[in-house]
């Protein structure tokens, strides 16, 4: 894919530069060890890179909320209105709201930039798990990368069935483990931070499904997924574990249940 093409090269640079990190550490550069590290050091450079992001992200979240009584009051006042001029101050106004609390036009776009990052790593494993090199991933390290173990199963491996009991239990460990920190930062993490007063049934419905599809949505492709990746789905899953722990317990989204739980214990306290 065109849009990928210039972030392959620079994923291979990291996952070859970790490896060689691996491999000064004492680890066996062909071990699977040494590879798992690999994949575990691309995610730690990548999602700090992109932290910047998640930051702008949270705080376009709170200034949203902030916003959004001014909006629903603009929304009251010219609902049933849709002469032009109406239009026009309805819109005029809404802009001007937006300027006040700092909301970009770009909306949530500087958190969509990180899909085609997602999308590089999903096509760079793939295509070193079939044994394609690319960039500073040379043939003799795709090969190598290509002989590597987890438990035995090689990194390259595909789907759930086709290699015995031992390569069924551990595919089926990666992907219900990436499943179970989905649903559990999505259930118990991001939607305590999440406003949903106001939404429309749908989209109530369907942020109350979005856990369970998520989850689902692993456990299905990890019957097509090379091994490798469905570690780096574990390692990335731990990471937005982690990063949605800090946004609930120190910056929830103002008049969300976890700020409101946040405030009652304030006021208790």
């Amino acid at each position: 894919m065109p849009l990928l093409a210039p972030l392959s090269p620079a994923l291979a640079s990291i996952v070859a530069g970790t490896h060689s990190l691996a491999a000064a550490l004492g680890l066996d550069p062909a071990g699977g060890a040494a590879w798992l590290l690999s994949i575990a050091g691309v995610v730690v450079v990548v999602r700090l890179a992109l932290l910047p992001l998640v930051v702008r992200g949270v705080r376009q979240a709170h200034a949203g909320a902030r916003a959004r009584p001014h909006l629903k009051e603009l929304t009251d006042r010219y609902r049933g209105k849709t002469d032009p001029d109406s239009m026009r101050a309805f819109l005029a106004a809404r802009r001007e709201v937006n300027a006040e609390h700092g909301i970009s036009r770009l909306g949530c776009l500087p958190l969509l930039l990180q899909v085609p990052v997602w999308m590089a790593l999903y096509h760079l494993l793939s295509r070193v798990a079939d044994g394609a090199a690319v960039g500073a991933l040379t043939p003799a390290l795709v090969a190598s990368f290509g002989a590597a173990t987890l438990a035995g199963v090689p990194l390259t491996a595909h789907g759930y069935l086709g290699g015995g009991a031992a390569h069924l239990a551990v595919v089926a460990a990666l992907a219900g483990t990436a499943a179970v920190l989905s649903f559990v930062t999505q259930r118990y993490l991001v939607a305590p931070t999440t406003l949903a007063a106001d939404l429309p049934d749908a989209m109530a419905r369907a942020q109350q499904l979005a856990p369970v599809l998520s989850a689902g949505g692993m456990l299905v492709a990890g019957g097509v997924v090379p091994v490798a990746l469905l570690a780096y789905w574990v390692f990335n899953a731990m990471w937005t574990l982690g990063q949605s722990a800090v946004v609930l317990r120190w910056f929830p989204t103002p008049g969300s249940p976890a700020a409101l739980a946040r405030a009652r214990a304030a006021a208790q306290g």
